[in-house]
């Protein structure tokens, strides 16, 4: 069953007194945000002692693409959940666009555009309709221009030729472009996704990464929760990793992806031979397939390896460490290859 998005429904005030989200509201004693998104010590303990999120302190830049990494069941969702107010946490603090979340959630979720677990989508509605009623259900839109910015987000995202079809007759594809566009009806400070590509083809995962470098262009800043590593390295300025609740690590995807080590590339007929010299040589996890061998580089100069490797009749045609990818750095991190279901 579809669910609601953020944008749907407005949470319950979580506490406090005066007009919410304005400076010296009652009881807001967290201090000032330093980025879009801010969380000190956020933390989510569900009934029966599941702890989801525990203690998260979490910074996304103004104007970044900031992805959210990790395996299933490490807490992105529910930090999601959490940030547009669907939600209310256990302890800590949270704040999106210099306002505290959940109380302030009618100053900020008009600033906001979110794609959460799916669209919610009216079946019997053509694609069009369903964003003239989201558009309608919004009190800042200009019903004057409704039209207009429903046709503008419709051909953003490619459905213009769609726009007529029943929602029911989309496919999972088609229903996620269509609830990127109801996320784009209105100017956006903040774009939240979750899982933006997931049921396009290729043709579709290229666009959508295209249109996301164009919002960022655009000064929005985008958070986007992805199990696609290549997805983020491609997409992405900024990253933040998770595991079971906690976060591990966050900063300049290249920042990332440099802190950890490359991989050792032997390229040769030998293959076999070059195997055994370079565990003898102290290279950790080697992998021999045809003519390349690769392995976890030792702490020792190596060009002593690639002597050795000559030493011992190898025919050494290639001998290079590969730049470490954000995969790398995430196994790195966790100490696990990555879920896809995450």
């Amino acid at each position: 069953m579809d669910r609601p998005s953020a944008t749907e429904r407005e949470p319950e005030d979580a506490g406090g007194s005066g007009r919410p989200g304005e400076p010296g509201d009652p009881g807001d004693d967290a201090p000032a945000a330093a980025g879009v998104i801010d969380t000190r010590g956020l933390t989510k303990r569900y009934r029966g002692g599941q702890l989801a999120v525990d203690g998260l302190d979490l910074t996304v830049p103004a104007g970044s693409v900031f992805g959210f990494l990790g395996p299933n069941g490490s807490g992105k969702t529910t930090t999601i959940r959490m940030l547009m107010g669907l939600i209310a946490p256990t302890s800590g603090s949270a704040r999106v666009l210099g306002h505290p979340m959940p109380r302030a959630s009618r100053v900020v979720l008009p600033h906001v555009g979110a794609l959460i677990e799916g669209p919610a989508l009216y079946g019997f509605l053509s694609g069009r309709d369903n964003l003239l009623r989201y558009d309608a259900a919004d009190p800042a839109a200009d019903p004057r221009t409704r039209r207009a910015r429903v046709e503008a987000a419709l051909d953003r995202v490619g459905l213009a030729a769609a726009a007529a079809k029943k929602a029911k007759a989309y496919s999972l594809g088609m229903k996620q472009r269509l609830g990127l566009a109801a996320a784009l009806l209105q100017p956006r400070k903040l774009l939240v996704l979750d899982e933006p590509t997931n049921g396009l083809d290729p043709q579709g995962m290229r666009e959508i990464r295209s249109l996301v470098r164009e919002l960022a262009g655009d000064g929005t800043t985008v958070f986007l929760s992805s199990h696609l590593l290549d997805e983020i390295e491609q997409v992405c300025t900024h990253a933040a990793v998770m595991a079971q609740g906690r976060l591990i690590a966050q900063g300049a995807v290249a920042d990332l992806a440099a802190g950890a080590r490359g991989r050792l590339v032997v390229t040769t007929p030998d293959s076999a031979e070059a195997a055994r010299v370079l565990k003898e040589q102290g290279v950790a996890d080697v992998v021999a397939a045809e003519d390349r061998v690769t392995g976890e580089p030792p702490e020792r100069d190596l060009a002593e390896v690639n002597a050795a490797l000559v030493a011992a009749g190898v025919r050494v045609r290639g001998f290079t460490v590969e730049r470490a990818s954000l995969e790398d750095a995430f196994v790195a991190l966790t100490g696990e290859g990555f879920d896809v279901a995450g």
